[in-house]
């Protein structure tokens, strides 16, 4: 079992990297959280949170609370799609109006400019889908087209080029400069409104590719070629990088929203100061909310702050929306694309933005309160064992178990919770099988943010597939395992020489969460 007592040099290397991720203007704003109104913690407290998170030393049974896996916002597993579409379980019953309202508003279908329809126009010119509903279907992930009649409408291709020097975020040290494709901009969209034409068409291919496992069992693996089809505005420019992505599931953000970035920073050990292999980072972003560096925790590549930056970002790139941190009322259309930037826009009225200030905060407030369900069969012999297991094998060391988030004086559904994401929220290299080759912020190309795996095991009951990974290639949980690489290289290749029954209380475990 991995040694815990190494996480004293997590702790150590975290500090350290606090100080170092960032460039001399702007040294705070790594563990600042200005978009939070905290409580700081007692000692009294402290010495609760660090009892509550002890590694387990009993295998034969749950850990106290461990079921309630968002604390007291979990909600009951629903046996329907719907199960990932419920309000945080300790919501204030004045609050569930304003859940509702941003329900509304994440489920519009947004239309074209000029349209009676005021509140609901500014659609476009170019975008992925009408809805935010339309990515993140029930909630839950998105999935690559199946098949060539399949749309890809919940899942796209990023873009950009390298930055070069005059590029460079000078306040944030190892960042990666890139800027927008020329012509295409930071993402391709595959739908455009009349009179407009969409930005490509998104194929995907698979090879298939054997994985032989102990006990004589064999595992297939598809290995995805991407291309961006039907170019409609000329060829991408030589040096593009592309990355997929499909829609990631919603639930439980605002929690992670809630966990202090001391604690994440904490678990950064950017040069292995412990030996164990892992070499977690934080991905730094430039917050447009606040105007300084943030720890990045959202996206694929941890690309957004808050949960406000990162839908502010959903509605301008992937619907063509304006709001107040993306107020192109164009959208994702280039100084190239001159039609799109000259057609109709839904900024004619009254409204500042295609969808203002209140609009944007009910839709952060759904988006923040969408409930994490209970987990299920914890007590079961094989999820213990497949527990067990998980924790010998390592995959806690990326996948951290549970935090305790921050005490806030304005978000009780949010405020001073037990949960158990399963993630570090840190960047690692996953290796050249997962690598897409495009760097975001001071993420690499062969980088990616541990994904949260609360929820996982109901992936096909709210959204009738199995599909994981960042481009959906997975077709099962297992599938998803031999797909790690880099610092999970040896995590990986004792699943794949593990006992079978160990192999399979692992995936028990994993559809347990």
């Amino acid at each position: 079992m991995r040694d815990f007592a190494k996480l004293g040099w997590r702790v150590i290397a975290g500090t350290l990297l606090a100080g170092l991720a960032v460039g001399s203007a702007g040294r705070a704003g790594v563990l600042d959280e200005p978009h939070l109104r905290i409580v700081p913690r007692t000692g009294a407290e402290q010495e609760r949170i660090d009892k509550a998170l002890a590694a387990p030393e009993d295998f034969s049974k749950p850990q106290p609370f461990e079921e309630m896996s968002a604390g007291a916002a979990t909600v009951r597993p629903r046996d329907n799609p719907d199960a990932f579409s419920q309000p945080s379980g300790n919501m204030p019953f004045a609050d569930e109006l304003d859940f509702k309202v941003g329900n509304g508003l994440f489920r519009k279908l947004w239309v074209s400019s000029p349209s009676s329809t005021l509140a609901s126009d500014g659609l476009g010119p170019l975008f992925n889908a009408r809805s935010c509903q339309r990515c993140h279907l029930k909630d839950g992930r998105g999935h690559p087209p199946e098949g060539p009649e399949d749309s890809a409408v919940s899942m796209f291709l990023r873009v950009s080029i390298p930055g070069g020097e005059a590029q460079a975020m000078a306040e944030i040290e190892d960042y990666i400069s890139t800027r927008p494709e020329p012509t295409y901009g930071a993402q391709l969209q595959d739908f455009s409104l009349p009179g407009q034409k969409a930005e490509y068409r998104l194929k995907v291919t698979y090879e298939e590719r054997e994985v032989a496992l102990s006990g004589g069992e064999t595992a297939r693996l598809r290995v995805p070629t991407y291309e961006a089809a039907d170019l409609g505005y000329g060829p991408l420019h030589p040096d593009a990088m592309l990355s997929p992505r499909v829609a990631p599931q919603m639930i439980g953000l605002g929690l992670l929203e809630a966990i202090p970035a001391a604690d994440i920073m904490a678990k950064a050990d950017p040069e292995d100061a412990d030996g164990d292999g892992i070499s977690g980072r934080p991905n730094i972003i430039w917050s447009l909310e606040f105007d300084m560096p943030m720890l990045g925790r959202f996206g694929h590549k941890a690309g957004a702050p808050t949960v406000r930056h990162q839908t502010a970002s959903a509605f301008a790139g992937d619907i063509g929306i304006s709001n107040p941190l993306f107020p192109d009322p164009w959208g994702e259309c280039t100084e190239a694309q001159a039609d799109c930037r000259a057609g109709p826009h839904g900024d004619g009225d009254d409204r500042l933005h295609e969808i203002d200030g209140e609009g944007l905060e009910l839709v952060t407030f759904y988006s923040r309160n969408l409930a994490v369900p209970a987990r299920r069969d914890v007590a079961d012999p094989a999820v213990l064992r497949g527990k067990e297991v998980f924790y010998e094998t390592g995959c806690t060391s990326c996948h951290t178990p549970a935090y305790v988030t921050h005490r806030l004086e304005d978000q009780p559904e949010q405020s001073f919770q037990l949960i158990w994401p399963y993630t570090d929220m840190l960047l690692h290299d996953m290796g050249e099988g997962l690598a897409d080759h495009r760097p975001e912020a001071r993420a690499t190309g062969r980088e990616w943010r541990t994904a949260p795996l609360w929820g996982v095991g109901m992936t096909e009951r709210v959204s009738g597939h199995t599909y994981f990974l960042h481009d959906g290639r997975a077709r099962s949980l297992l599938e998803a395992v031999l797909w790690h690489g880099g610092e999970a290289q040896a995590q990986r290749d004792a699943v794949v020489e593990m006992a079978p029954e160990d192999r399979a209380a692992l995936i028990a475990f994993l559809e347990s969460l």
